[in-house]
């Protein structure tokens, strides 16, 4: 066994969700890594700069193959904090983390990208990269072939004169960016959405628009109860943290989301509304103290990275049961198959009906 293979052999999903049958690495952050020293091999002994690696395998795996420097920009914080907790168990220091914008400097010889789905996030991290990044600096952007596009292709084109496809190797494949050249930056998008200003930093949820999860948990808004510390949790936008600072003024609103992304479109969105919402970057509610809250609102995430789960929203809900105080709510939408009643019973207390059709349910959970 190689020390590389060692490496992964030994990475921990924590934090994040998923039992045994789910790694910490895939074949596409295998597949960067070999491709990377196989044919970028003075690139990847220089300063490589990683980007949204999901548990550490990229960042880890490239520190093992020689790199004289990683640097790392992770969006969620469950994944800045699995690599903190792989690299400590490896023995490792972790790599510094750094926003986008600062990530890639013009020392940097090799970006490894976990290609994002989204075409907005793509586009922003694309131009990032490009703006910062020498003239020999090379890109390869990996993800499993079942998440790639060939408009991802075309959105990398925009900021490298040469864009090249990988042959397919364990069901994953490499996009190759070279050339890269600079542009304006992305910009954020703008909307008004049930009377509010909503404003997208690229990659965030639902973009500029309105999910229909969050419009039907929005339209039970009349029957809120009275609150003087409420939070949004796994903010998006930031558009019902908006709507219940509108809703009164005088209340306390923290916004809290796994994502940086998130996160900064909710300030950015609290900011055009003109309200004042406190905003955290946080795993649920990890830096909450208990029994701190009157009123919890939820669409609950069913995807970690591409694994569909009902883990991250039995979590959400367990922090919600534990944060809230005696007679505090949880007002919650969920997908109406997933039938998640009988676990907020458990983890919260008793539970309502609000609304219900064939796709999305409403409830009201009260703390016991």
């Amino acid at each position: 066994m190689t020390d590389l293979d060692a490496l992964l052999a030994a990475l921990s999903r924590e934090p994040d969700v998923g039992g045994a049958e789910l790694r910490a690495w895939d074949a596409a952050d295998r597949y960067l890594l070999d491709y990377a020293a196989a044919e970028f091999p003075e690139a990847l002994a220089g300063e490589v700069a990683v980007i949204d690696d999901t548990h550490g395998a990229l960042a880890l795996g490239a520190a093992a193959l020689g790199s004289a420097a990683v640097r790392v920009h992770q969006d969620s914080i469950v994944g800045q904090r699995a690599l903190a907790a792989n690299a400590a168990a490896a023995g490792l220091p972790a790599p510094p983390q750094h926003p986008l914008a600062e990530v890639v400097t013009p020392a940097t010889s090799l970006v490894l990208l976990r290609m994002p789905r989204s075409l907005d996030r793509l586009d922003a991290v694309a131009r990032a990269v490009a703006a910062s990044a020498g003239p020999e600096m090379v890109l390869l952007a990996g993800n499993r072939i079942k998440h790639m596009t060939p408009t991802q292709n075309e959105v990398l084109a925009q900021s490298f004169g040469r864009v090249d496809v990988t042959l397919a190797q364990g069901k994953s494949r490499i996009v190759v960016g070279r050339e890269p050249r600079p542009g304006a930056a992305a910009k954020v998008k703008r909307a008004l959405v049930e009377g509010i200003e909503v404003v997208a930093v690229p990659g965030v949820f639902a973009g500029a628009g309105l999910d229909i999860g969050t419009r039907a948990l929005l339209a039970t808004f009349e029957s809120l109860p009275r609150f003087e510390r409420a939070i949004d949790l796994a903010c998006g936008t930031g558009i019902v943290a908006v709507a219940l600072a509108q809703r009164q003024p005088d209340a306390r609103i923290l916004a809290t989301d796994v994502s940086a992304v998130a996160v900064e479109s909710t300030r950015l969105t609290a900011k055009a509304n003109g309200v004042t919402i406190e905003t955290r970057h946080d795993d649920g509610l990890s830096a909450e103290p208990d029994a701190s809250a009157d009123l919890i609102v939820l669409n609950p995430p069913f995807h970690s990275g591409a694994a569909v789960t009902t883990e991250i929203a039995h979590r959400l809900f367990a922090d919600a049961g534990r944060v809230l105080r005696p007679g505090g709510e949880l007002r919650v939408v969920w997908n109406s198959h997933l039938a998640y009643r009988p676990v907020l019973e458990r983890l919260v207390g008793p539970t309502r009906q609000l609304s219900r059709t064939s796709k999305f349910t409403v409830t009201a959970s009260r703390r016991g």
